[in-house]
């Protein structure tokens, strides 16, 4: 009995031993699986989890074109092909970075989200994640209608009419007024609109969750249209009577403009006794319902703030940088978010000395939008011809000048 007893025993403590051990092992496995696999950053939702299945026009058009469109909506058409939307399948770095990330099919359901735009149907999902969709061939490709991005049919056309803000029109299609051009967002949702509802993530907002800031600032009232398609009394075609509408713009962080009309920077500097200088530069999001800035992680503000002395030399230099900061693996977290929100104002204090040897000269201020990070374009090997930053505000003044509240825009 003592010899059993005592089997027991080891049995026991061994076997606690190996479940501990395994337990390890697996966890080991795991944190090295998420480390190495990339991690999807959404949740792939039912509104976007499909191209649109838009294949023929409407009646009274020989085709989905936006070219065609053109033809009588002429000054709609030129905002267009100069806007974001036009080039989303076109963008430079849209087509490396979605290399990089393996050319996944859902990020074609928002960049050609017509199904004539893809050269694959999606048939089912292999996965519940619905990141692996099961594909045929599409005999409806239309490479030159991939090409236009988000294109005109994307939002004006459903159940196979044109839809809009009017549907008293004697046009040559069938067209019907619809809410959902008119309420501020119902076109935007589609893309715009992401969930990161998942165990293994752990953020307020999503990655891109635009949407999701504007929610949380204005208890649900959303209206995109509002700054990214102002408002304009115009005929709607070649010819027609003036009416309400909206410009197809869609300006945001690649436009300085868009982002001046968001963005307040006011400098004041003062003297503490007769040798310690206190610069003072306050932001303010004043203009955007979102998160300034907003978008894909990567986008950031800096706030450089510089003393040099008579000869260029910097004396005394200090950078701000507001960006949203994610842990990628092996969870998806929010360690910090330093952007503003809307209608929320940061002060950031910079001090030097006018006795010092050499004596300071000039102050400078400058505030730059940056759209992607350096250090993602050099991972996915983006060789950039346009800039992916730019001065919002630069501001110089006598670095022992007393100011007092001044909004860069007025220097």
């Amino acid at each position: 009995m003592r010899v059993v007893t005592r089997w027991h025993s080891m049995i026991t403590r061994y076997a606690g031993k190996f479940v501990a051990y395994l337990v390890v092992v697996v966890a080991v496995a795991f944190l090295v699986y998420r480390m190495v696999r990339p991690m999807n950053i959404f949740v792939v939702g039912e509104h976007f989890e499909r191209p649109i299945p838009v294949t023929t026009p409407p009646q009274g058009l020989r085709s989905l074109s936006a070219a065609l469109c053109g033809g009588c909506h002429s000054a709609i058409y030129q905002e267009w092909a100069d806007s974001r939307h036009a080039k989303a399948w076109s963008d430079p770095y849209f087509q490396v970075d979605f290399a990089f990330d393996g050319s996944q099919q859902i990020c074609l359901n928002c960049h050609t989200p017509l199904q004539n735009q893809q050269e694959h149907l999606v048939l089912g999902f292999r996965d519940r994640a619905k990141f692996e969709p099961i594909l045929a061939p599409n005999e409806a490709f239309d490479g030159a209608l991939r090409n236009e991005g988000v294109t005109c049919a994307v939002c004006h056309v459903k159940d196979g009419v044109i839809i809009g803000p009017y549907g008293d029109t004697a046009a040559a299609h069938s067209t019907r007024r619809d809410s959902a051009m008119t309420d501020g967002i119902g076109a935007c949702q589609r893309c715009h609109v992401v969930s990161g509802n998942r165990w293994d993530t752990f953020y307020r907002i999503p990655p891109c969750g635009t949407v999701a800031e504007i929610t949380e600032g204005t208890a649900g009232r959303i209206h995109c249209t509002t700054c990214h398609m102002p408002g304009v009394e115009r005929p709607v075609w070649n010819g027609g009577q003036p009416r309400s509408g909206r410009r197809h713009l869609w300006r945001g962080g690649q436009d300085p403009e868009a982002v001046r009309r968001a963005l307040v920077v006011r400098v004041s500097v003062t003297a503490d006794g007769r040798s310690r200088m206190t610069a003072s530069i306050r932001l303010a999001n004043a203009g955007a319902a979102h998160y300034l800035p907003t978008g894909t992680p990567d986008r950031h503000l800096t706030v450089d703030v510089r003393v040099t002395d008579r000869d260029g030399t910097v004396l005394k230099a200090r950078t701000h940088t507001l960006r949203r900061t994610i842990m990628w693996r092996p969870f998806i977290v929010d360690l910090w978010d330093t952007r503003l929100a809307s209608g929320a104002e940061r002060t950031y204090t910079f001090t030097y000395r006018r006795d010092s040897d050499p004596p300071p000269a000039e102050l400078d201020v400058e505030v730059r939008y940056h759209l992607l990070d350096e250090a993602r374009r050099r991972r996915i090997g983006y060789e950039n011809e346009e800039p992916i930053a730019y001065t919002v505000y630069r501001w110089r003044l006598q670095a022992t000048e007393e100011v007092r509240d001044v909004r860069l825009t007025e220097r």
